[in-house]
């Protein structure tokens, strides 16, 4: 069974790999990283902007090394790709 995990820890690893958070400006979302608690034992980590497989390749790169257990899923109908990012 998966272990306790905070969007925040998930977070930081992130921003000390080199990452960018997003932010929402204008109307739109500025390219970056985005982190977010989906429950007591999964984050999901969004990409926004351009090079989003790519850049997810990398995060799943940089979680698995830090211990993670990451999946790359999708979400309904055609929606958003994500990663649900789990501790063992």
């Amino acid at each position: 069974m998966a272990r306790l995990i905070r969007a925040d820890s998930v977070n930081r690893l992130l921003v000390e790999a080199g990452h960018e958070h997003s932010e929402f400006v204008d109307g739109d979302w500025d390219p970056g990283v985005r982190v977010v608690q989906a429950g007591r034992r999964q984050v999901h980590v969004f990409w926004d902007g351009p090079g989003e497989a790519d850049h997810l390749a990398t995060i799943t790169g940089n979680l698995r090394a830090a211990g993670y257990h990451v999946h790359a899923s999708q979400q309904d109908r055609g929606g958003r790709r994500r990663l649900e990012v789990t501790r063992p």
